[in-house]
């Protein structure tokens, strides 16, 4: 059985670059807590939710328009559950970085004092690293093998 996998070119493709946006606007948003610049953190904040929603879009989009399923072979497992797990961590990160913007307009961060923010951008770049190594693997590399 020979398995049609997704161009890496197309929506996977945008996904890399939604994830790569988020992760340079949440260090955008983190910069401009640190220097005080509270209107430009607001702002960094839902452009960074914005990125993250519009991925899982992408990513819900990909599941229901997937040429195979769960159950077509090793690949269509380790697909649906490596991207799942990812997923399911990028959902997670979005709510631990909307959690942390309505903290910071409740005015419970500080320049000096933002730990909580701070753990959710280390957060956020681990899910973007982590999405590189997904990507490369399972629609670049993979395509070439299967």
């Amino acid at each position: 059985m020979c398995i049609v996998t997704f161009n890496p070119t197309s929506v996977p493709l945008v996904n890399t670059f939604l994830l790569l946006l988020s992760g340079a606007s949440i260090t955008y948003t983190h910069h401009s807590l640190v220097s005080g610049d509270f209107n430009k953190t607001a702002f960094g904040f839902i452009e960074t939710l914005i990125y993250a929603f519009a991925f899982t879009a992408l990513q819900v989009s990909e599941y229901i328009n997937a040429p195979f399923s769960i159950s077509d072979g090793i690949y269509g497992s380790i697909f649906y559950m490596i991207t799942g797990l990812h997923g399911t961590h990028v959902i997670i990160g979005s709510i631990f970085i909307f959690v942390c913007f309505i903290r910071f307009l409740k005015s419970h961060f500080s320049r000096e004092h933002h730990i909580g923010f701070e753990a959710a951008v280390w957060y956020w770049h681990f899910v973007d690293a982590v999405w590189l190594f997904v990507y490369i693997f399972l629609y670049v590399w993979s395509r070439n093998i299967i």
